[in-house]
């Protein structure tokens, strides 16, 4: 299965690279957990859909584009890191950013049960069981 959860991860980072953040949706489980660690804004865990769905419209209303792109992709079993680099314009100031961190997507069979942003590339390793 593990081919296929890299596949699937490879394909929602080619569509948020465009911009299209819904593309994700159907692959998570509708109990799916989404964690942000305390090194970012908002951090907290949100359980389901209609909380990520929440978090997910507020993290995008103050860009007028944001994209986030995989520059590695490293397959862990039922589990799956991706090292992405986020870019965006902001709404008001239209200053650009650029961020880099991690995510670590878990799966039960093809659904994602839970997703995590980790700013540290050791962490998300030992997050999985691997080591740099």
């Amino acid at each position: 299965m593990s081919q296929e959860n890299v596949e699937t991860v490879r394909g929602v980072y080619e569509r948020w690279g465009q911009g299209d953040f819904r593309a994700y949706v159907d692959v998570l489980d509708p109990l799916v957990v989404f964690v942000m660690r305390p090194e970012f804004p908002e951090a907290g865990s949100y359980l389901g859909l209609e909380r990520l769905g929440e978090y997910m419209r507020g993290f995008l209303e103050p860009w007028t584009r944001l994209t986030m792109e995989a520059e590695e992709i490293t397959d862990a079993g039922d589990s799956v890191v991706a090292a992405i680099v986020q870019r965006g314009v902001g709404d008001g100031s239209g200053a650009p950013t650029e961020f880099r961190y991690f995510h670590v997507w878990s799966f039960r069979g093809p659904k994602v049960i839970r997703l995590e942003c980790i700013r540290e590339r050791a962490e998300a390793l030992e997050a999985v069981g691997l080591r740099e």
